[in-house]
Formats: C-alpha cells, sequence, structure tokens
C-alpha cells in the first residue's frame, strides 16, 4: 500500500515528546494565566513581548503532526483505514465545536474557542486514531 504522505516511524517518538510537552506547558500556561508564574523568564520581561505562547503553539502543531502522520511499525490495510476514519471523525466533530461556538459564544471568549479550535483536528485524530488503535489490540487478544 503506497502511503507517500507519511513521515518514517522513528519521527512518531520525536513528535510524542513536541506534542506532550506542547499540551503540558499550554495547559499550564493557562492554569498560571502568567509565563512569570511558570518561568522566570527575564528576556520576556526585558524585551516587552511573550513569545512563549508561539513556541507552545509550534510544538503542538509539529508534534501532532509528527504523531499523526508518521508510519507505524506495521502499516497495513487496517491501519490505512483507522487513519481515514479517525481523521474524517475529527474534522467532522472539529467542525460540530466550531458550528456550535458560532451560535453560542460571542465576543472575547469566541476569539478564545478559536485559539483552541486551532489545535482541535490534531488533538482529535491522535486521541481517536490510538484508541481505535488500542483497542483492536485489545480485542486481538
Amino acid at each position: 500500500m503506497k502511503t507517500n504522505y507519511l513521515l518514517p516511524n522513528k519521527y512518531k517518538k520525536i513528535g510524542w515528546v513536541l506534542f506532550l510537552t506542547g499540551i503540558i506547558l499550554g495547559v499550564s500556561l493557562q492554569i498560571f494565566d502568567s509565563t512569570e508564574d511558570i518561568f522566570n523568564l527575564d528576556l520576556i520581561n526585558n524585551f516587552g513581548f511573550e513569545f512563549l505562547d508561539e513556541i507552545i503553539s509550534i510544538l503542538i502543531i509539529i508534534g501532532g503532526l509528527l504523531v499523526g502522520f508518521s508510519k507505524e511499525k506495521i502499516e497495513d490495510e487496517f491501519i490505512h483505514k483507522l487513519r481515514h476514519e479517525s481523521l474524517v471523525w475529527a474534522i467532522i466533530l472539529n467542525y460540530i465545536i466550531l458550528f456550535l461556538t458560532v451560535i453560542f459564544i460571542y465576543e472575547g471568549d469566541f476569539f478564545t474557542v478559536l485559539v483552541y479550535n486551532m489545535f482541535t483536528p490534531l488533538i482529535f485524530f491522535i486521541v481517536r486514531f490510538n484508541f481505535l488503535k488500542l483497542k483492536s489490540n485489545s480485542d486481538e487478544e
């Protein structure tokens, strides 16, 4: 089976490190609501700008792409089917959330949801794909 769009499997480990680091830092940034509470980065304060949220975004995006689009050790028709179904499911769920956001959320909160919405397709895809893989492995045993 041809999967020219997939990266070699060795990138998956690097992707998990970047992705989980970005998620953990992003959640920490939201909980503490300030870079000063998490890190003592004088560089941020001295130059009067923040770049930690951009770094976190880059970690999540690159890590998520590496995790989601690296080959499995055994890349067969079943894995291809799981990957395809997970991707379709993630996009549909993402747009359902966006639809509900447009209807029910306004002003500054709307923008906040849109920021999170940048990451949800990757997160939904990764969670669903890995859940289905684990489920299929447990069904085989």
